[in-house]
C-alpha cells in the first residue's frame, strides 16, 4: 500500500534487546498527514530494525511511503502495526512514472488468423 503526505512528526529512534531471541532491535516512527482528501488524515507508522537505518525522513516534506499492515494479539487486546518498507520525496515520485514508463508499443500490422465463420479451421462451439 501507498500513502502520500507530509511528515508532521519524527519520534525519536527506539532500541532495545528482544527477550525471545536476545538480539538487538531499534525502530524509528513518523506521523504523515495526508490533506488530499476533503478531511486531513493522519497515520503513524514504524521503520523497524535495517529501515530503521535507511529510511530518514525530514519533518515538513512531502513523502510516497509504501507500507505493509499487520495485526497482533497482545494480551487478549488486537493492534495494528502500520512497518513502512520505503519512502520517496512525493516530488520524485510524482514525475518517476512519467519519465520511466515506456512509449506504447504501435500494433504490428501482421495479418490476423482468418476466423470467419465457414473456414476450415471452424470451432466446435
Amino acid at each position: 500500500m501507498e500513502i502520500t503526505g507530509t511528515i508532521i512528526v519524527a519520534l525519536p529512534e527506539v532500541s532495545g534487546i528482544s527477550k525471545s531471541t536476545g538480539n538487538p532491535w531499534k525502530k524509528r516512527e513518523y506521523v504523515l498527514e495526508n490533506t488530499d482528501g476533503q478531511y486531513p488524515r493522519k497515520m503513524c507508522f514504524t521503520c523497524f530494525g535495517d529501515n530503521a537505518d535507511r529510511i530518514n525522513l525530514t519533518v515538513g516534506q512531502r513523502y510516497t511511503v509504501s507500507f505493509d499492515i499487520d495485526a497482533h494479539e497482545y494480551n487478549g487486546r488486537w493492534f495494528n502495526e502500520i512497518r513502512a518498507w520505503r519512502a520517496v520525496d512525493a516530488n520524485v515520485a510524482a514525475q518517476a512514472p512519467v519519465n520511466a514508463a515506456p512509449a506504447p508499443a504501435q500494433a504490428s500490422a501482421a495479418p490476423a488468423a482468418d476466423l470467419a465463420v465457414g473456414s476450415e479451421e471452424e470451432f466446435p462451439f
